[in-house]
């Protein structure tokens, strides 16, 4: 017995003596330093608020948020293939120890009219590979890399919903908002075509006024049908994100120009892009590729296996304990010619490893382009906005003056079409502008790793 755990503690200690995969090194970030847009701002980081905090202003959005959290059906695979992937690593990691199985066989044999009974009862030690160059280590770290980049996944998988569930909010917040708009100029058209016909028929108003009337009434009702459509298409959108139909019973939203999101400080690119659960997914992913590549150079080296079993044998049962019983066992195998494979696996390896690092770079320099647009929006969108509502204002007055000269005879009916339909665009791009400008907001939090947080 002493002979026995001896074997099993020398292995053990032999187990990952040398280790053939090459070491980790997170990859130089292939991106600027600084970010090209002004990113100064106070206060608490993306990752640091958490997404109640920064939607603050609208409850019917954050309860959205929530029930998209607990019943999104792709938030939870992925919660599901952590789960999963957690539970390949433990077998990876079971790989390194030695499995022990107990036993106990009881057998009769019939020998020249007397029957030969042997009892034996011990436990077990089959196929332990003693890990001398860390093959069965690297596959274990591989495996436990593997899981934590599906935790990362899994991390981003949530900020992509967050962030995804706020946006498809303020689009059908904005599709509202355009609907009242075309029907409320449907409304007004209306009324100035009955005013034409009214005129038409006392001979005050030609043909082609009636023409135009009508075609304004018309491009109305057809903006009318689309605002519409837009609307029920992104309430389905919003409702596949939230993973049930919405509750009639959910609080007001605000309006578009009511809403405020918190100004959020960029910090340095080197430590915020790192740090998002993508890029550290990449890394991950490319951690996992490295112990491949030591898993694959192993395979140069030999395999050595150990066998053994301990126990009591007896031809009575009730002498079983009186006496011992053991073997034990080395399996050693060398390669000496596999034309060429192991060492088609290790280049296949370090191709892997290759592209895990190209991958991990791009990952960086997406996420840096990422939040270099957001911020450029950040930096660009008030002035737009600002701008906007003065060429609104200013296009509703006109309209609203020369409605007034067209029912005194003092503007045609080409002006007055004219008017509308620029004051039309105009209150739609604001509304458009607007809602661009909240819909950069929520990705600058997005991409700056927010949305882990719940308050």
């Amino acid at each position: 017995m002493k002979l026995k755990l001896a074997l099993i503690v020398s292995a053990l200690a032999l187990a990952g003596c040398v280790n053939l995969a090459p070491d980790h090194k997170r990859p130089d970030a292939p991106v600027a330093s600084q970010w090209p847009a002004p990113a100064a701002a106070s206060g608490a980081t993306a990752a640091e608020l958490g997404w109640k905090s920064f939607y603050a202003a609208d409850a019917r959005l954050q309860e959205l948020i929530a029930l998209a959290l607990q019943n999104n059906r792709d938030l939870r695979v992925a919660v599901l293939n952590v789960e999963q992937a957690r539970a390949l690593a433990r077998v990876a990691d079971a790989s390194r120890f030695p499995t022990v199985s107990g036993g106990f066989i009881g057998s009769a044999t019939p020998t020249g009219g007397t029957v030969l009974r042997t009892y034996e009862a011990g436990v077990t030690v089959s196929g332990y590979e003693v890990d001398l160059f860390s093959k069965v280590k690297n596959q274990s770290d591989a495996a436990t890399a593997r899981y934590l980049a599906s935790a990362e996944g899994q991390r981003a998988a949530q900020i992509t919903l967050v962030a995804g569930v706020a946006s498809s909010y303020l689009a059908l917040q904005a599709d509202e908002e355009l609907l009242k708009l075309s029907w409320d100029t449907l409304t007004s058209r209306e009324d100035s075509l009955k005013l034409t016909k009214l005129k038409f028929d006392a001979g005050a108003a030609s043909s082609l006024d009636m023409n135009t009337a009508e075609s304004a009434a018309a491009q109305a009702r057809a903006a009318a049908a689309q605002a519409e459509r837009q609307r029920q298409q992104d309430l389905n959108a919003l409702t596949l994100l939230v993973g049930q139909p919405l509750s009639p019973q959910l609080p007001k939203g605000q309006v578009l120009s009511d809403w405020k999101l918190a100004d959020l400080p960029a910090g340095v690119p080197s430590e915020v892009l790192v740090l998002r659960p993508d890029v550290l997914q990449a890394e991950q992913q490319l951690a996992a590729a490295e112990a491949n590549v030591g898993a694959a150079r192993a395979a140069y080296f030999p395999s050595i296996q150990l066998t053994g079993s301990y126990g009591f044998a007896s031809t009575a049962l009730k002498n079983l304990f009186d006496g011992t019983a053991w073997t034990w066992g080395i399996n050693a195998l060398a390669p000496i010619f596999d034309a060429g494979r192991t060492k088609a696996n290790v280049e296949s390896a370090k191709a892997a490893q290759g592209i895990a690092v190209a991958q991990y770079e791009k990952a960086v320099q997406t996420a840096f382009r990422e939040v270099a647009d957001a911020l450029a929006g950040r930096a660009t969108y008030g002035d737009q906005i600002a701008a906007q509502e003065r060429l609104a204002r200013a296009s509703t007055e006109t309209q609203r003056l020369v409605e007034l000269r067209y029912r005194n005879g003092a503007s045609s009916s080409l002006e007055l079409q004219d008017a509308q339909r620029n004051a039309f665009a105009a209150q739609q791009q604001l509304v458009q502008v607007r809602l661009a400008g909240l819909l950069n907001s929520v990705q600058l939090y997005k991409v700056l790793g927010g949305g882990l947080l719940s308050s």
